[in-house]
């Protein structure tokens, strides 16, 4: 999983230049769509690590007494909280020049 602290991206909102988010493809919507697809794969990366550490704090206590508040779950889900969103990070990613893309080849007529 990668190490999504350290990306350089920006925690607030910051304008980009369109040609240089468009330069790779020379199309502005395939850069917006690779981006949101890649964001989508950050959130859920996030998201399954966030759950992981917080069920290591998860409790089966069925009975209604009051809620203890774990000062250790409460930092896990501020350090969370505070991490670029990954729209942010994917659009770092992508300025890196580190997402992956391609265009499946639509010519070959011959696929099954």
């Amino acid at each position: 999983m990668k190490d999504y602290k350290n990306t350089g991206a920006p925690d607030t909102t910051v304008t980009f230049d369109k040609s240089k988010i468009e330069e790779p493809t020379q199309n502005i919507y395939k850069a917006i769509a690779i981006m949101s697809r890649r964001a989508s794969q950050i959130n859920e990366d996030l998201k399954s690590e966030l759950i992981e550490k917080l069920e290591e704090f998860a409790t089966f206590n069925d009975s209604l007494e009051e809620v203890f508040e774990n000062k250790e779950q409460i930092e896990v889900s501020r350090f969370y909280e505070r991490l670029p969103k990954p729209t942010s990070i994917a659009v770092q990613e992508w300025l890196n020049d580190e997402i992956y893309h391609r265009t499946p080849d639509t010519t070959n007529d011959n696929l099954v």
